[in-house]
C-alpha cells in the first residue's frame, strides 16, 4: 500500500492513505527494547547496591562529568537564582501563581458521617509524604517542568519535594531551573540524571533520599526506568512523545494553526502535529504556510522529520465525523479553532488538555495559564488524566458499626462469606454474634 511522502499530507478520511497515516501515528509510543531494559536494568541494579558511587560513576560514564557532590547547595540555588533576569524571574512567580490558584480548586477534604442506625463511615484523603521531581537538563532548561509537576504537589500537602536533574557540561544545574526551585522553596535538588536517577529516587543512596512517589517527563532511559521500579514506588505515568490536535473551521487562520502544529513538531522527531478540519481549502493553505514557516525555524530539521513521519491534515465530510476522528486519536493537546466551538467541546470526550479558540494556542498552556501541563499521551488520554493534585494523595476508607448495626448486618455478611468459601470470614462474624448474644 502506498504510503505519502509529503511532509504534513492533505488526507481525507475513508481513504487508504488517511488510515494508514492515522495508524502510524496512533502506534507512536515510548518503545523500550529488551536490550536496552537489561542496560537499564543493571544502572537500577547497580544503584541500590552501590549507592552514591555508581551516581557518580555513571555520571562521569553518561554525561562526561565528574562530580565532587551530588547535592546542590542551598547557597548555591540562592546563587543561581540572582544570575536570572528579573522579569523572567517574575514570570515563573507569575505562572506559578496561576498554577497554584487553579490547583486549590481540585484539593478535597476528609469526610465522616454518621446514620441514625450506628454505622459510621468516612473517608480520610492523605498526602503523599515524599515526593522526586525528574527534570530533563544537559543543553536545555525547563522551569516550567518544575512549576507543573511541584506546585499540584505542595497544593495536595506534600512534606518533603527533590529535585533530580542532569548536570551540564560544566557539573552545575542549570541556573533557570535552579532559579524556579527556589520561587517554590524547593531546597532538595540533586544534580544526577537518567535511569540512574530514578533508581536513585526509588530506593535511596547515601545521599539521595528514597522517595513515595516519581512524576516528570524524561528521555527512553528514564521511562524504562519507571518502569522497572513502578510498584516499589508510584509513578505519575509513563510519557510518550508529545502530540497536538487542532480541530478547525473556515474561521481559523490557516498561518496560526500552521505555527501551532510546529510548536508541536519541534519537541521530538517522534511528536505529531494533526489537523482535523472539514475544509479542504483550509487544509491546503495549512500545509502551505507549513512550508513557509519551517524555512526560518531554528529547530526545523527537528520540526521537519516531525511532520514527515507523523504530521497530517485529516479532512472530514462533516463536525460529527471530524469529533469521532479526534476522540479515537484521544490526543494529549487539543485546540478547537472554529465558530462553534463551545457546542464542539461538548462532543469531545478523549483529550488531555483543551484549549479553546483562536487566542488560547497550545503554549498558553504549556507555560502560563494554570493547569498543569503533565498530559496522557499516545492516546492514552481514553482512560488517564492531567496530573493534578489527585495524583499527589491517598484515600483512606474509616468504618465503624456499632452493637447494633453489626446485629442488624450479621447474619448477611456471613451468608455472603459463606457464599464465597470464605469460612475464617464467616467465623469473624460467628463469634461476635455468639458473644453478643451472652450479653
Amino acid at each position: 500500500m502506498m504510503i505519502t511522502t509529503e511532509i504534513f499530507p492533505v488526507l481525507s478520511i475513508g481513504h487508504d492513505q488517511a488510515r494508514e497515516r492515522l495508524k502510524r501515528i496512533k502506534n507512536r509510543n515510548v518503545t523500550v527494547s529488551a536490550e536496552l531494559m537489561a542496560k537499564v536494568e543493571a544502572i537500577v541494579r547497580t544503584v541500590r547496591t552501590d549507592g552514591d558511587s555508581a551516581l557518580i560513576r555513571f555520571t562521569r560514564e553518561f554525561d562526561k562529568v565528574s562530580l565532587t557532590h551530588l547535592q546542590v547547595s542551598t547557597n548555591d540555588i540562592e546563587k543561581a537564582k540572582k544570575k536570572v533576569d528579573r522579569r523572567v524571574l517574575e514570570i515563573i512567580r507569575e505562572s506559578a501563581e496561576n498554577v497554584r490558584r487553579f490547583h486549590e480548586r481540585q484539593r478535597q477534604n476528609s469526610w465522616i458521617e454518621q446514620d441514625r442506625g450506628g454505622t459510621i463511615l468516612g473517608q480520610r484523603v492523605i498526602p503523599i509524604e515524599r515526593v522526586a521531581l525528574y527534570v530533563p537538563g544537559g543543553t536545555a532548561a525547563y522551569p516550567s517542568t518544575v512549576i507543573m509537576n511541584a506546585v499540584p504537589a505542595q497544593v495536595a500537602g506534600v512534606k518533603e519535594i527533590c529535585v533530580l536533574t542532569p548536570p551540564s557540561g560544566n557539573g552545575s544545574v542549570n541556573p533557570v531551573v535552579l532559579a524556579a526551585c527556589s520561587v517554590l522553596g524547593i531546597d532538595i535538588v540533586y544534580c544526577v540524571g537518567g535511569a540512574q536517577a530514578i533508581a536513585a529516587a526509588a530506593y535511596g543512596t547515601q545521599t539521595v533520599r528514597k522517595v513515595d512517589k516519581i512524576v516528570g517527563p524524561g528521555n527512553v532511559f528514564v521511562a524504562a526506568a519507571k518502569k522497572l521500579v513502578y510498584g516499589d514506588v508510584d509513578i505519575d505515568m509513563i510519557a510518550g512523545p508529545s502530540e497536538v490536535a487542532v480541530l478547525a473551521d473556515l474561521t481559523a487562520a490557516p498561518r496560526e494553526i500552521a505555527a501551532d502544529l510546529l510548536a508541536q513538531a519541534e519537541h521530538d522527531r517522534n511528536a505529531a502535529a494533526v489537523l482535523v478540519t472539514t475544509e479542504r481549502k483550509v487544509a491546503l493553505k495549512v500545509q502551505k504556510e507549513i512550508r513557509s514557516l519551517l524555512r526560518n525555524l531554528p529547530r526545523r530539521d527537528i520540526a521537519n522529520e516531525s511532520m514527515f513521519r507523523n504530521g497530517a491534515a485529516f479532512v472530514t465530510r462533516n463536525i460529527q465525523e471530524a469529533v469521532e476522528l479526534i476522540n479515537e486519536i484521544a490526543p494529549e493537546h487539543l485546540e478547537i479553532i472554529a465558530k462553534d466551538d463551545w457546542d464542539i467541546l461538548g462532543r469531545i470526550k478523549n483529550a488531555g488538555a483543551v484549549f479553546i479558540g483562536r487566542y488560547s494556542p497550545e503554549p498558553v498552556g504549556d507555560y502560563f495559564a494554570g493547569p498543569s501541563h503533565v498530559l496522557p499521551t499516545g492516546g492514552t488520554a481514553k482512560f488517564s488524566s492531567v496530573l493534578n493534585v489527585d495524583s499527589f494523595v491517598k484515600r483512606s476508607s474509616i468504618i465503624h458499626y456499632s452493637r447494633e448495626a453489626f446485629e442488624r448486618n450479621s447474619a448477611k455478611i456471613r451468608m455472603f462469606a459463606e457464599s464465597e468459601g470464605l469460612s475464617a470470614h464467616a467465623l469473624s462474624i460467628k463469634v461476635r454474634e455468639k458473644s453478643g448474644r451472652k450479653r
